[in-house]
């Protein structure tokens, strides 16, 4: 067999036997637009960040220290950010989930994947752990976490007091502020941590950049944002770059286009025009490091895995919509250093879809990860046919970017 089968084998049969039962989370709910406020939907199958820190260090004991947990930053409330290292090889995959903190179907995804990872002493994921170094961020934004919001937990005040410079400037154009049927963010206001991010790994927050809009780059005004740069920068700093970067999310329930089959989830890596483009001409200083091919190869090969599950909600795999600019996030920012970027979005947010379907979509997105480690770590993705990347279905819905 070869070392490409035998990786694939072993993928396939972890997703399929691994448990998805995680602890309890706390009892927050949530309800769904288009009916009585009243309805509530259960999320007490996910989890709390005090479950995960429990989570985290009993993966970290059962693998005998082969997967490594560090706590890599805090959040504005002083939550712990943990990182979990797995593997040792050349190629490097950074892999984040729960930066909106309904959304939270990765983090189990994740904390699955390192067990099963860092525990097995099977020949192949011996060989797997000598190929890729695997660090994931399971839940980087945990206060949101813990109000099973979308946005974090602080004020504007907040940012002035680390930013003084900022003191007579206008609030980010990304800061919550208002009340709907779901959240008070007028009494508790925060930030969406997914436009904070700036492809200049460097960058200090300046009056004049604010409040700026969606298609210019974020600040990192914000711990969590902060902590995952340091993270990235860190790895870049240790093995001179991050090859891959996978951002866990979830979205609405949306259609395949042409059909009446409802999404199960939605990949792109498609955030930010072309530096080479006239388009992209503004990041041209990225040109050289810019990658869409191996994005796209990328998202092919995570794919790929999820058709070999044969006829099934898995076929349901939609490109999330393209041709976007979206520098602030952390998709487009690392994109832009050169990182091979994928993004995954499951069907349905806590507060309007509860934790119905968890279990399938937690594979779901096993199934894809795993497809694109096993192919990082056999180099069978450099192989791929990057224009396959056009031949996923696309998604009904409208050009949005709710990611």
């Amino acid at each position: 067999m070869t070392k490409k089968n035998k990786l694939a084998l072993l993928c396939s049969s972890v997703v399929l036997t691994a448990g998805l039962a995680a602890p309890v989370y706390a009892d927050s709910h949530g309800t769904n637009p288009g009916t009585p406020i009243n309805q509530e939907y259960s999320i007490n199958g996910f989890i709390s960040h005090e479950e995960l820190s429990n989570k985290l260090f009993q993966i970290e004991k059962s693998s005998q220290g082969v997967v490594d947990v560090e706590v890599a930053g805090y959040s504005n409330q002083n939550r712990e950010i943990y990182t979990a290292t797995v593997g040792t090889g050349d190629k490097v995959l950074l892999l984040q989930s729960e930066i909106h903190g309904n959304e939270k179907t990765g983090t189990a995804a994740l904390l699955n994947m390192l067990q099963n990872i860092g525990s097995s002493n099977s020949p192949e994921m011996k060989q797997l752990r000598e190929e890729v170094t695997i660090v994931a961020m399971p839940m980087v934004n945990p206060d949101a976490t813990e109000l099973n919001r979308r946005g974090n937990d602080m004020a504007w005040e907040d940012v002035v007091k680390d930013f003084p410079q900022l003191e007579d400037a206008q609030p980010s154009w990304n800061y919550y502020t208002y009340t709907n049927q779901y959240w008070d963010y007028a009494s508790q206001p925060g930030f969406d941590v997914n436009r904070d991010f700036n492809p200049n790994l460097d960058y200090e927050p300046q009056a004049v950049d604010f409040p700026a809009d969606s298609t210019h780059p974020g600040w990192y005004i914000t711990p969590e944002a902060q902590t995952v740069r340091d993270v990235y920068k860190g790895l870049m700093e240790e093995h001179g770059k991050v090859d891959v970067f996978v951002d866990l999310h979830h979205q609405g329930e949306y259609y395949v286009e042409g059909s009446d089959d409802k999404v199960t989830l939605s990949i792109s890596g498609d955030f930010i025009p072309d530096p080479n483009s006239e388009e992209g001409e503004k990041y041209s200083e990225y040109a050289d490091t810019y990658d869409f091919e191996f994005s796209r190869q990328l998202n092919v090969a995570a794919y790929d895995a999820l058709q070999d599950r044969g006829d099934s909600p898995f076929d349901n795999i939609t490109l999330y919509p393209q041709n976007l600019n979206l520098p602030g996030t952390a998709l487009g920012s690392f994109a832009l250093n050169g990182s091979g970027a994928v993004l995954f979005e499951v069907t349905g947010q806590t507060q309007s879809y509860g934790q119905k379907k968890r279990g399938q979509l937690v594979k779901a997105v096993e199934l894809g990860v795993y497809g694109i480690i096993d192919q990082v770590a056999s180099g069978d993705v450099y192989e791929i046919d990057a224009d396959r990347y056009y031949d996923i279905p696309l998604t009904d819905r409208d050009q949005d970017y709710g990611f």
